[in-house]
């Protein structure tokens, strides 16, 4: 085991969102910024900006690890860029603005189609349907929740024809 692999999880912590140069065994030399170390077998993932906006994603294994040195710290529009690249494109951060246009959009095309919605939860965030079936933000056809199968499929069915004739 190396000295990697002896560290601990708060010692490996202290090097992520930062660019580092790590050197491994047959002395190959990997640079790029730390997204994460996999707790059980001390691996590296690294990811490099590429131009268009691309990610290129390295994993440099825990056992090969010889030597991590920060180059540099990475900014909060670093860390930002670093977190969105595994999300998903719906994971998409909305203000609440947005959420509450998203919500009454929603609504109103909703009751103009006969459905009955009501608002329900703490500052109204979540839409009831009939009583029977929930909407959360942001309001796609996955935060729809409810026990009747029939009622969910054909509301996620509506709520999906709703964002495709937004687009």
């Amino acid at each position: 085991m190396n000295d990697w692999q002896r560290k601990s999880p708060v010692d490996w912590k202290a090097f992520v969102n930062k660019m580092v140069k790590v050197a491994a065994v047959e002395k190959h030399e990997y640079e790029g910024w730390l997204l994460t170390v996999d707790p059980v077998s001390a691996s590296i993932v690294l990811a490099t900006f590429l131009e268009n906006e691309k990610v290129s994603i390295s994993v440099v294994l825990g056992h090969a690890v010889q030597e991590v040195k920060i180059l540099r710290e990475g900014d909060d529009e670093m860390k930002q860029r670093l977190s969105c690249i595994f999300a998903p494109e719906e994971s998409k951060v909305y203000s609440p603005e947005e959420h509450e246009k998203k919500k009454n959009d929603l609504k109103t095309w909703l009751e103009t189609n006969h459905i009955p919605v009501t608002e329900e939860g703490e500052l109204g965030r979540t839409l009831c349907v009939a009583g029977v079936l929930t909407i959360d933000p942001p309001y796609s056809p996955k935060e729809c929740s409810s026990s009747n199968e029939i009622i969910l499929s054909r509301v996620q069915g509506l709520i999906q024809a709703y964002l495709e004739k937004q687009q």
